[in-house]
């Protein structure tokens, strides 16, 4: 959510940074609303101070006598009493729209994001090791995984397209990879760990931007309720209506939870394998700090996340994404790609993105400085660490060996009781 006085001071800055996310001017019409919100409260607060008034008159006419002066002014009354319900629905009304028109519009981009319609204007970072060669023609996960327990056949037979179950060996694999990211994030970063709500309400998806916009991309329970798209939803709303202490900063928090998306948007792609799926695990991180701190805090983040790749041995870039390739709620987003010999591409495995004060403001959540009076506004970010799946997929096609079978990365060996491959069933 935006500030409708910081679009009001400087309309054109506003609009400038909207077109370079190939967006059309928008502060004429919100700062015509605005105009009409305020001309409400005006005339609101003038009937309010000519109420005051008048009781004051009635008094003075009453006490000289004059029935008739005082009956009058006590006629105006009524009438501006009448007038003072209509007037305060008016203010609801117009508050209503100026809110809804500002909800619909993306956050802004930060000064270093670069200009871009699409992932081809995505601007390479680094990158981190080489991708990997085999003497043999690599596979896709989705050749390799059904000997090792990835069954498409029978998510579909249960659930339809886009699910997929896993059984045995692999299975072991995903619940491994899994527990070793959420103790990396806990236990080597420092996150707080979480475990939240799977269904959350209108207010919360609305807090973190996926409301009133994208409800098409997300599932609705038949109480109403929202299936979580990720478990950022239920951690940033963690601070939601919330005035927190400077001293408290930074809160970061983490979640193992399954996630649900329809992928509306995304008819045709990746329709084989678990690459695109309606439900996926993944571990989230989240962060709420200091509008000083938050940059510092979103590189801090995303290097937490190359922190799993790098213990897992997978080759990785991280790509700076332009802003015609950003979320709608991103002020900036690094997003990491990892190597994947069977497709001989890299594919995103984590988004970390600073939304700055934009979340916070539709959630209204702040913080109090320490040397100062009043609040502000919170700043937020997140970031997957990992999408588990995905990362199942880049460890089947790193790992594999030409018997069909994979090795296990020797970070994962631990939490599978030192077990070494997993072969083919």
């Amino acid at each position: 959510m935006h500030d409708i006085r910081l679009i009001r001071d400087n309309p054109a800055a506003f609009d400038a940074a909207l077109a370079k996310r190939g967006a059309a001017p928008q502060a004429e019409p919100l700062i015509a609303i605005d105009q009409r919100r305020r001309a409400s409260i005006e005339e609101a607060q003038a009937v309010q101070t000519r109420r005051n008034e008048l009781s004051k008159l009635i008094g003075q006419a009453k006490a000289a006598g004059d029935h008739d002066r005082a009956q009058a002014l006590m006629d105006e009354v009524a009438n501006l009493k009448a007038r003072l319900p209509e007037l305060e629905e008016q203010e609801r009304a117009i508050d209503a729209e100026l809110t809804a028109a500002l909800a619909a519009i993306p956050n802004l981009p930060a000064q270093d994001v670069p200009q871009g319609a699409d992932e081809d204007d995505n601007q390479l970072v680094h990158s981190r090791g080489e991708p990997t060669t085999f003497t043999f023609t690599a596979r896709e996960h989705d050749a390799i995984g059904p000997a090792l327990g990835m069954d498409f056949e029978a998510g579909v037979a249960l659930s339809g397209a886009r699910f997929t179950l896993l059984r045995g060996p692999v299975a072991r694999l995903s619940r491994a990879l899994g527990q070793f990211m959420l103790d990396r994030m806990t236990e080597t970063h420092g996150f707080e760990l979480v475990q939240p709500p799977l269904l959350v309400r209108d207010e919360a998806v609305f807090g973190t931007g996926q409301l009133p916009k994208f409800a098409e991309d997300l599932f609705r329970t038949t109480d109403g309720r929202w299936l979580i798209p990720t478990a950022e939803v239920s951690l940033t709303n963690m601070v939601r209506e919330a005035i927190v202490s400077e001293a408290e900063l930074p809160l970061r928090f983490t979640a193992l939870t399954p996630c649900f998306r329809s992928e509306a948007g995304a008819a045709g792609r990746d329709t084989r394998g678990l690459i695109r799926q309606h439900q996926f695990d993944k571990v989230e991180m989240v962060s709420i700090t200091t509008p000083d701190q938050s940059d510092a805090e979103h590189e801090w983040m995303t290097a937490a996340a190359e922190s799993v790749l790098e213990a897992l041995g997978l080759p990785y870039r991280r790509m700076l994404l332009c802003t015609g390739d950003m979320g709608f709620s991103a002020a900036r987003t690094y997003d990491l790609e990892v190597w994947l010999p069977g497709q001989a591409r890299y594919r995103e495995i984590s988004s970390c993105s600073t939304c700055t004060d934009f979340q916070a403001r539709r959630m209204n959540a702040r913080y109090r400085p320490t040397e100062s009076k009043g609040t502000r506004f919170v700043h937020t970010l997140n970031g997957s660490g990992l999408a588990v799946g995905r990362t199942l997929v880049a460890v089947m096609e790193n790992y594999q060996q030409a018997d069909g079978s994979v090795v296990i990365p020797e970070a994962l060996r631990p939490y599978l009781g030192g077990q070494a491959v997993i072969d083919p069933r």
